[in-house]
């Protein structure tokens, strides 16, 4: 039914007018870090798994992820947020200037740390991640700062996307000047949500909460569950009262195995079930997801449309290890 929806044909008209579109993204910027290897024996010290040493990989993560995930897509892409003096900066800016990302809103801060997520992965299974980052919220002089930067480069941009991964770079008043910054300019402008983080998420153009997420924000309990999402009434009730009392113009629940509900004000809900052949990772399949959303938007895309093909491209996703991204050669083929 959604492939009669969007076509391979018109899945490949979104992304070439994609390519020619310009996406700016604000947030926590993050270095991930694998450290892959295999285990055999627990150690004689703890009753911990012992992992012997493969290789190690890096990527960009957060909100840099999502960055990558544009670039990945030929959309011209420029990344916003903060980050340390220290080695990992550097290494973050590396990598993403190899994946075409443009960073000079990137502002440098010696009194924060680059944040560093460091996973271990063994039998394409996690052991154990470690965190080292500065979580506190940005004062006032470096938001002025981070905000001089974007507005110098927001003329011309198509979409904005807003990652708040809770390390403090988004922050209410980062917000309150990013809303009408973009409503002025006719900028889409899209929010991936993190409930634990307290802020005013009204009026934006999408926010893109999981379930867990999508209750938090709500106050609801989550305490009914239905293979069908349009079937399971507190789904629908929490659903309502974002698109009631948030008022973004559209709302993407994603649900995991179930895939994802598109929700706008005054439609039925319309339900997308996922495409994953096969889940190895879900890891960073968020980021992919309002990326591919937000530049098909950009591009002209009705947002069910916008939602199918975001489907898909999280669906190739998931069947990647480790934080992962998808070309137009993979999206395209996911259609036939």
């Amino acid at each position: 039914m959604n492939r009669a929806i969007l076509s391979a044909q018109r899945a490949g008209e979104i992304l070439a007018a994609a390519a020619k579109t310009r996406v700016l993204v604000v947030g926590d910027v993050m270095l991930d870090q694998f450290i892959w290897g295999h285990v055999a024996r627990i150690s004689p010290e703890a009753p911990v798994p012992v992992v012997d040493f493969e290789r190690e990989s890096f990527m960009p993560g957060g909100a840099s992820n999502v960055a990558r995930n544009l670039t990945a897509l030929h959309v011209a892409t420029e990344i916003f947020g903060v980050i340390g003096d220290d080695p990992a900066a550097k290494q973050l800016k590396t990598l993403l200037a190899e994946q075409k990302v443009g960073c000079e809103g990137l502002v440098g801060n010696p009194s924060r740390h680059t944040s560093v997520k460091t996973r271990i992965v063994a039998h394409k299974q996690q052991v154990v991640r470690i965190d080292r980052e500065t979580r506190g919220g940005l004062d006032a002089k470096l938001t002025g700062q981070l905000l001089d930067v974007i507005k110098s480069k927001l003329d011309g941009a198509d979409a904005v996307i807003i990652g708040d991964y809770g390390k403090g770079v988004v922050t209410q008043s980062l917000l309150n000047e990013m809303k009408p910054l973009c409503h002025d300019r006719g900028i889409w402008l899209s929010l991936d949500p993190k409930p634990v983080h307290d802020l005013n998420l009204s009026s934006l153009s999408l926010i893109t909460p999981n379930r867990k997420e999508a209750f938090e924000l709500a106050k609801l309990p989550d305490d009914t569950r239905n293979h069908n999402p349009l079937a399971d009434k507190n789904l629908m009730q929490t659903a309502e009262r974002l698109l009631n009392e948030l008022r973004p113009a559209v709302l993407l629940i994603t649900l995991g195995e179930l895939g994802m509900l598109l929700c706008q004000r005054g439609k039925k809900p319309f339900h997308i079930p996922t495409v994953a052949q096969e889940v190895f990772d879900v890891s960073g399949a968020g980021d992919t997801v309002i990326a591919t959303f937000s530049l098909a938007i950009a591009a002209g895309a009705s947002p069910v449309e916008a939602a199918i093909l975001s489907n898909h491209a999280a669906g190739i996703v998931v069947g990647k290890i480790g934080t992962a991204t998808t070309s137009p050669e993979e999206l395209l083929k996911s259609f036939s």
